[in-house]
């Protein structure tokens, strides 16, 4: 039984959890400070992760492309290259969920991670039974297949939504959408013309207890809407409710 496990590590190159047909989800942690990636590390390898590391932003593209990663931790502060190029990088060609750490205050490094395609934030110092909480909340939605609630494939024009494999196409082409794009999108809709707020939608997308800024919020709607909306002189999917929140409708 042993040897049967060893060879199945062997074959996918990942760590065997002890669980029939379960595989450790490999989390990328970069930040520049050893102390913080020896305490990440220590703690998530505890929670069942099999974890890489990185100390800048080079090492951590190499270290991206060469290997299978489910999630990363990215440090905003690097050298050779900084946590908003990496992300924007790894946005080229990957969906994988980014959380982006910053042990600055400003807004402004917070939302420049989410306009290059960052999936959340935290402020260091930062609590390990949040990164953990958001780490698990994350990995499970991008883990588990969409629930079905009517059918597989979504139509709105010529837009289509496979819930299943979560991809997007518009006119024919794929539109390459984050994993919390795809679920506002989802979310919007499997429920044309109900306007939602932005505390529902972290709430509802986010799921968990969030403690950032709702201004998060509008920086995914307004990232989505760059990629579905072809007219951004003329809405044609997702309206804004002024003073209330954002809905989705296929009508003129």
């Amino acid at each position: 039984m042993q040897c049967a496990k060893d060879a199945f590590a062997a074959r996918s190159g990942r760590a065997y959890t002890g669980r029939m047909n379960t595989v450790a989800k490999r989390i990328l942690l970069v930040d520049d400070e050893p102390l913080i990636l020896k305490g990440l590390r220590y703690t998530l390898e505890q929670e069942g992760y099999e974890i890489m590391t990185a100390t800048d932003g080079e090492e951590a593209l190499k270290v991206f492309l060469e290997n299978q990663v489910d999630l990363i931790l990215l440090d905003v502060m690097l050298p050779k290259m900084d946590g908003i190029q990496v992300c924007q990088r790894i946005r080229e060609n990957s969906n994988v969920p980014i959380i982006m750490l910053t042990a600055k205050g400003e807004d402004m490094d917070k939302i420049l991670g989410l306009e290059y395609g960052a999936d959340d934030y935290m402020t260091k110092p930062f609590n390990i039974l949040e990164v953990k909480a958001r780490i698990k909340t994350i990995l499970r939605r991008a883990s588990q297949p969409a629930q079905q609630e009517d059918r597989k494939v979504i139509r709105v024009h010529d837009m289509e939504v496979n819930v299943v494999n979560r991809s997007v196409t518009l006119g024919g082409k794929d539109i390459r959408l984050t994993a919390k794009e795809f679920d506002l999108l989802q979310l919007f809709i499997t429920n044309r013309g109900k306007v939602f707020s932005r505390e529902v939608m972290l709430e509802t997308v986010w799921k968990y207890d969030y403690m950032g800024d709702a201004r998060t919020v509008d920086v995914h709607i307004r990232r989505l809407r760059e990629k579905i909306e072809r007219n951004p002189a003329q809405t044609e999917f997702i309206f804004t409710k002024w003073g209330v929140g954002y809905y989705f409708t296929d009508k003129d």
